[in-house]
């Protein structure tokens, strides 16, 4: 038998760490690894036209599947793309091993063609980065990589020379166990007393919830139940929280609705629950707050907290739960329960009159049908800036849809290259681009990879041709928009060139049969609709903490239609809501 290679060996973890395919673009210094990538049965090269797309990808991946991807970069330039993607996916806690080929290793330090230090380079948005600059490192380091990209949920990146990916293997090399999987972490007695104690003393209790909430729906909703809790959530807490919740008060931040944002000022005691929320100016400061989360180096970086409690959200609640008091007054809960419904149909009631009729197309009305039409477990991506709006207030969680975004890197451009690693993991689910026409045409060069690679993606491109999200900061910030606007094509025409499907809609009664097509065509598709870009209005109660920098700017915009079918969910939990 052949001797391996370090390439061949460093493919071969990651099929052992559960890689399943590789995204990134070829080059001669990733010759040796693609090329044993090609003779391995066990994984797939992805060949995508921008190595950003390929890091989003990967993300995605490993946010669907809770599993460890990986992409890949050439020397220099090539791996300097993968760096966008790889802070999100950082700062999205999902683990993604990155391989980052360089130079060839005699020439380093010497100002050679394409020279970078990617060892150095990607150390901010990984947990490790280092280089392979012997045989001898491999398997241990790769190993070491692995091990915390997957215990430390985030990006490992390995820099790998072109010419030791080529070198012999070591002889016999050590390969210990891998870890693929975290533990649940379990907060000391001693802070589970403190809790307890605190939310005893304590009349009115909110819960807020991040994604750190994901798989605790059960727990959060016996322990809501328990201490007669209103429930709030972040943006990133919404898919897993928001669905058959009785409690369900509504989201705070930006893009907040409902009665969040009071549930969270009026009680006397808030509890953060898996979430790194970073707009402190929707935080009380005035209340009791205790903070529960896996990542001990999160806790009180956003408010001042009364108590730190290190665990995840599930095995905290399920040594909490029944050490705390059952609470009989309804009172506080019912009172935001009952705000929270009036809030949404007031919106409902301001802003969805004729929007059936009104052109151009109203982006809340689009997203609203798009609710209506998709998948029970459809996956939707989102662009960042006004896709963001319309996916918070209309597309409906059920604990089987997902909903990916750039959520706290805020890049542009990631719905698309999200989509496609979303897809590759089950081409039998439905995965739903929710496109602005400025982040789709950043990357639009990959949809050529949903041809390539015939991936069902459905693109739906919310087209106002403008950069709604910043044009309105500028507004906001009392200054005249300026260059925020977009000169497109038909992107229906563009997709259909590219040999995909494409239809534009650019009137509301021709929108669900092109949502309905689209959706039943079997191979990639692209509904490019004409969109208003006024469809902003200023909601009516903004504090002055609230308008400095970005945060000021975008907390001063609403959507102008509504919030989908959560008022409807809002007023089946007033059922049990005594009446005076």
């Amino acid at each position: 038998m052949a001797k391996q290679n370090v390439a061949e060996q460093f493919v071969d973890i990651l099929v052992r760490a559960g890689v399943k395919r590789l995204y990134g673009v070829v080059g001669d210094s990733l010759n040796p690894v693609v090329d044993a990538i090609r003779r391995n049965s066990a994984i797939d090269w992805i060949h995508v036209r921008h190595e950003e797309t390929a890091a989003f990808a990967a993300g995605a991946e490993a946010q669907i599947t809770g599993r460890l991807a990986a992409c890949a970069g050439s020397c220099g330039p090539g791996n300097l793309h993968l760096i966008n993607g790889l802070y999100d996916a950082h700062r999205s806690m999902a683990p993604v091993l990155a391989l980052a080929s360089h130079i060839p290793s005699s020439e380093i330090g010497l100002g050679y063609f394409q020279e970078t230090h990617p060892d150095q380079l990607f150390r901010e948005c990984s947990q490790y980065s280092e280089m392979i600059s012997n045989p001898k490192q491999m398997p241990r380091l790769l190993q070491t990589a692995i091990q915390h990209a997957v215990g430390q949920s985030g990006v490992s990146v390995v820099t790998l020379p072109g010419d030791i990916a080529d070198q012999p293997a070591p002889d016999k090399p050590v390969e210990t166990a891998l870890v693929t999987s975290r533990p649940s972490v379990r907060p000391g007695d001693t802070e589970i007393d403190k809790l307890a104690a605190m939310i005893d003393e304590a009349d009115k209790v909110t819960l807020f919830c991040g994604s750190g909430t994901a798989g605790a729906h059960a727990e959060v909703m016996q322990f809501a139940e328990k201490i007669k809790s209103p429930v709030g959530h972040a943006l990133r807490g919404k898919e897993w929280i928001q669905y058959d919740n009785p409690y369900d008060v509504g989201m705070s931040g930006l893009l907040g609705y409902g009665a969040a944002y009071e549930a969270t000022h009026e009680c006397d005691l808030l509890i953060l629950l898996g979430t790194d929320f970073p707009y402190n100016a929707f935080l009380p400061d005035d209340v009791k707050i205790a903070q529960i989360d896996v990542r001990p180096e999160r806790l009180g970086r956003r408010s001042k907290l009364d108590l730190a409690v290190w665990g995840d959200v599930k095995e905290t609640l399920r040594c909490l739960t029944p050490k705390v008091s059952p609470k009989s007054n309804r009172r506080f809960l019912d009172k935001m329960l009952k705000k929270h419904a009036d809030a949404l149909e007031g919106v409902v009631k301001a802003y969805t009159r004729k929007v059936e009729k009104h052109v151009p197309v109203h982006p809340e009305y689009v997203a609203s049908v798009l609710d209506e039409l998709a998948d029970e477990d459809a996956v939707f991506t989102v662009d960042t800036g006004m896709c963001n709006v319309w996916a918070a207030r209309y597309i409906t969680p059920n604990g089987r849809r997902r909903i990916i975004g750039s959520f706290s890197h805020g890049s542009m451009a990631n719905a698309l290259p999200q989509a496609i690693g979303a897809q590759f993991t089950d081409r039998e689910r439905q995965v739903v681009s929710m496109s602005g026409d400025g982040g789709f045409s950043m990357l639009m060069g990959d949809f050529l990879t949903l041809v390539q690679y015939d991936l069902p993606v459905k693109v739906v491109l919310f087209n106002n041709s403008s950069l709604g999200m910043v044009e309105l900061e500028m507004l906001v910030a009392g200054l005249p928009s300026y260059g925020t606007s977009n000169k497109n094509p038909d992107f229906a025409a563009v997709a259909r060139a590219c040999g995909a499907y494409g239809v534009r809609v650019e009137k509301p009664k021709q929108l669900a049969g092109a949502l309905k097509d689209a959706f039943r065509h079997k191979g990639p598709a692209l509904v490019d609709i004409v969109t208003d870009p006024n469809a902003l209005s200023i909601p009516p109660k903004i504090s002055a903490e609230m308008v400095t920098g970005f945060a000021l700017s975008a907390s001063k915009m609403v959507l102008d239609g509504g919030v989908g079918r959560m008022v409807q969910m809002a007023r089946s939990n007033l059922r049990n809501v005594p009446r005076p």
